[in-house]
């Protein structure tokens, strides 16, 4: 007699997933969280008078995103492209409430906040939920990506709406995430790359120094980039400050805990700098390990998306692995005063609890698309 076959949630449930990317987000979570621990400690125990506060809270969130993070790579990822339409709504939703019931910290309503001590920040959300959308709405319309109006210009327009909404908070350095992602995934789909090369050059280039302009705040981060020793006691503290953080790490460092810019002398060391205590604390050596680590990410990440059973799968492989690329590069490049600071988080390091939760969903679905990738080897 022969047994009927249950009926599986994922047909490839039982493929193993990518071990050396699992591996390399574990890495990176631990070492961002003894960074982190070291980094925040002098913070915390200014404002609360407990050295580990922010370590506890962040932890709380690494162990609940792990949770979530396995749970997620057992769910068939082609579930989410049947909602697609319904992840552009909720995106344009939670942006559109933080403007009405958020709270303004330094300047910037991006946060709604659930408790005095638990706050939901909507930008992580909306990238994820954009990388969702743009990945079932590029499979949809794959027949007309080649053409610059019914293409690349109708599906461009359907980000207006999202960016106005953060940059209203204001939140630049998220919509440049975002506009970074859905290009690329827009390339790797179809859209031919001269369309961003005229679009970026007619209206995109124009629109970047208008908002630089604009608001002074942002012109202040560019004169700061160009001479940040011209008002090294202001405007360039910072990033002077790490500087002398990276430079005086040396080789290996001063060693785990012995930083001395975390005292007080870089702002909030625990969230955009923390690649500079890494740098203080750990050397060259430590970087170096950090950024193969990253490498790594993206080759796995890019690996995944090329052995997708499927058009959708591929490009949420591309996008998940661009934002964390992107964060990274950029992140690295503010901390070595590179480029203009924009206060972007570092991926598993800098301190924030949504990021951190959001982006350890994002691993677990890019491990099931794994999943799906083993069948074909």
């Amino acid at each position: 007699m022969v047994k009927k076959k249950g009926k599986s949630f994922s047909s490839f449930l039982k493929n193993p997933i990518d071990f050396t990317l699992l591996i390399t987000i574990l890495l990176l979570l631990s070492i961002g969280l003894i960074m982190l621990l070291s980094a925040s400690s002098p913070s915390a125990l200014s404002e609360s008078g407990n050295s580990y506060s922010y370590f506890y809270k962040q932890a709380i969130f690494a162990v609940a995103g792990l949770f979530m993070m396995w749970v997620i790579s057992n769910i068939d990822y082609r579930f989410y492209q049947k909602y697609y339409k319904l992840a552009y709504i909720i995106a344009f939703l939670a942006l559109l409430a933080v403007l009405f019931i958020g709270r303004t910290v330094n300047g910037a309503k991006r946060w709604i906040y659930v408790t005095d001590t638990l706050s939901i920040q909507p930008s992580e959300m909306a990238k994820l939920l954009m990388i969702i959308f743009f990945a079932a709405i590029l499979v949809k319309n794959r027949d007309e990506l080649n053409k610059y109006g019914k293409g690349f210009i109708k599906h461009l327009l359907l980000l207006v709406p999202i960016i106005g909404l953060l940059l209203v908070e204001p939140h630049f350095s998220a919509s440049i995430i975002i506009i970074g992602i859905v290009a690329i995934m827009m390339i790797i789909a179809g859209c031919k790359f001269w369309h961003f090369l005229v679009t970026g050059a007619v209206v995109g280039i124009p629109g970047i120094v208008a908002l630089i302009l604009l608001e002074p705040y942002r012109l202040e981060r560019v004169t700061t980039f160009l001479d940040p020793w011209k008002d090294a006691t202001g405007s360039g503290w910072q990033v002077i400050q790490s500087l002398y953080a990276i430079g005086s790490g040396g080789l290996f460092g001063a060693g785990l805990g012995e930083s001395k810019q975390k005292y007080l002398y870089i702002p909030e060391p625990h969230n955009d700098f923390i690649f500079s205590i890494l740098g203080e604390e750990l050397g060259f050596i430590g970087c170096a390990i950090v950024i193969i680590l990253f490498a790594i990410f993206i080759w796995r990440g890019i690996l995944i998306a090329m052995k997708s059973p499927d058009m959708f799968g591929s490009l949420m492989a591309i996008g998940i692995t661009a934002q964390v690329a992107i964060q990274v590069i950029i992140n690295i490049a503010v901390v070595t005063s590179s480029m203009p600071a924009t206060g972007m988080p570092l991926p598993f390091f800098s301190y924030g609890g949504t990021s951190l939760f959001i982006l350890l969903c994002e691993m677990g679905i890019l491990l099931n698309i794994s999943k799906a990738g083993a069948k074909r080897e």
